[in-house]
């Protein structure tokens, strides 16, 4: 059993001070400072004791886009891009996360696929893989971003169908979905969310998608049909739905002037953090690859040869910062950003995202920078400063 004492821990809708979080494998309690000394000892076992030191004790942040890390990506398809790809992230704070996959040859995604399963029964070393986030194949090439378009195809259940256990996202083009039967189908035969992304789709197309089982964004505003007064656009339909959608807080994908009108259309609650890294992620600048492709890695930003966005080399410590430094939100309403917001993404929120009891003990320990200098994952420590 642990306890973290001198934290500001972190809840929903608030934040709590002079307590002790007591954990195991899952979050035990929450106790008041006056009563801890006599609950150690009553209790039976011994308390291993952590020390915030003033820092903040929040959930766990959940990644539920991300590519790469460390100078691996999930489309290496190995035991150890996965290992590296969980270490680096845990050390941003990252409990738990979806490697993601992109537009490729059947034959890599599913060997892609098949690694993640296999590592997703064994115990980690860093965050955990929660499942998969398949972006691609089914996308638009009009707004294909860094993917290959002789990759593309339309969206087939075919496809996903061996992989329903593990996958917990994918993101589509509704307008290649003929009568909407992959939705449909998806939809009749999974809990997996489907999310609107790399689309040409019309505001109309948009809201007939979502009525039929679209119910999250894949980053807004980016790869997508853009907001206009006349055409709304697949920003205007998410603005005027209640589904979630995915930010890129790097200040490059979004200008920052975007997240305080963004939080007025779209309630926090429906917003989530991602980090859309690529292999560059934790790396310094320089060259890298995505997909095949060459990237080139310059101030903060990856870009293919062309200057197209390459996914990011954002973390997800630093989204909540520049989220914090960018709005006027609060602390906890951040974070919700980047933990139960894409618990609930992904029909985790029962057990994951939360500092309640009963919850997974996924813990992140953090200063006013969002500097992580602890990361638990279930109650063991993964990562320390």
């Amino acid at each position: 059993m642990k306890a973290i004492i001198n934290g500001k821990i972190i809840m929903k809708d608030r934040i709590i001070y002079n307590s002790v979080i007591v954990f195991d494998l899952k979050i035990i309690g929450i106790i008041d400072n006056d009563n801890f000394h006599q609950y150690k000892e009553e209790c039976r076992e011994e308390i291993n004791v952590i020390d915030a030191k003033g820092r903040f004790v929040s959930p766990g942040f959940i990644d539920i886009h991300i590519h790469g890390s460390g100078g691996y990506d999930t489309m290496d398809a190995t035991k150890k891009a996965l290992e590296i790809i969980g270490t680096t992230i845990a050390e941003n704070g990252v409990t738990g996360y979806l490697p993601t996959t992109m537009t490729m040859e059947a034959s890599s995604i599913y060997k892609a696929l098949d690694v993640v399963r296999e590592e997703m029964r064994i115990e980690t070393r860093g965050a955990k893989i929660l499942g998969v986030h398949v972006e691609g194949p089914f996308i638009n090439e009009k707004y294909k971003g860094a993917q290959k378009a002789n990759n593309i195809v339309k969206p087939d259940y075919d496809i996903i169908k061996d992989y329903l256990d593990i996958i917990k996202i994918i993101t589509l083009a509704p307008e290649k979905d003929i009568d909407h039967s992959f939705i449909k189908k998806v939809k009749a035969n999974s809990k997996i969310t489907l999310s609107i992304g790399h689309s040409d789709a019309s505001f109309e197309e948009a809201m007939k998608a979502i009525d039929d089982g679209i119910s999250h964004a894949t980053h807004i505003f980016n790869a997508m049909t853009p907001f206009n007064h006349r055409k709304p656009g697949i920003v205007g339909a998410i603005f005027t739905s209640d589904i979630s959608c995915e930010l890129i807080a790097d200040l490059i994908h979004v200008h920052p002037a975007i997240f305080n009108i963004l939080i007025n259309l779209v309630h926090t609650d429906r917003m989530v953090l991602i980090t859309d890294s690529m292999r560059a992620g934790c790396i310094k600048s320089g060259v890298s690859e995505l997909g095949g492709q060459k990237v080139i890695v310059k101030n903060g930003a990856a870009r293919l040869e062309d200057g197209t966005l390459a996914g990011s080399v954002l973390t997800l410590n630093k989204a909540i910062l520049n989220m914090l430094r960018n709005s006027d939100l609060k602390i906890y309403d951040v974070v919700a950003m980047a933990t139960i917001n894409p618990a609930k993404v992904i029909n985790m929120d029962n057990k994951k995202g939360s500092l309640e009891i009963g919850y997974d003990a996924d813990i992140a320990i953090f200063n006013d920078d969002i500097d992580v200098s602890f990361t638990i994952v279930e109650g063991k420590i993964v990562y320390e400063a």
